[in-house]
């Protein structure tokens, strides 16, 4: 998990701003998840360093495939070398019921 904090961390007014999450077996795949910045600390290059952070980090580097969905940060994930799935045919899912559908 990576975090943003504003502040230093253990200090009074120290707040988590932004957050990611990465599943990985740290080899063969990645899966990029949660990214979010609360809204007031957006437009401040934030999602940028996080991004930078994540992808330079030593042991996500060398993973075969790292993915990711995204409804509408495409332009930003690109900057950092993710392209639309080129063979989506071999992809699968089992959605499931959202923890908020009755």
């Amino acid at each position: 998990m990576f975090w943003v904090y504003k502040g230093e961390i253990g200090n009074e007014g120290c707040d988590q701003v932004g957050f990611a999450r990465v599943i990985t077996d740290l080899a063969t795949h990645a899966y990029l998840c949660d990214v979010f910045i609360l809204p007031d600390y957006r437009k401040l290059g934030l999602s940028k360093w996080l991004m930078d952070v994540i992808t330079n980090h030593s042991e996500l580097k060398e993973v075969r495939r790292f993915m990711l969905a995204t409804n509408d940060a495409h332009s930003l994930y690109e900057k950092f070398g993710f392209n639309p799935i080129d063979k989506p045919e071999l992809f699968m899912q089992k959605a499931g019921k959202t923890p908020f559908q009755q």
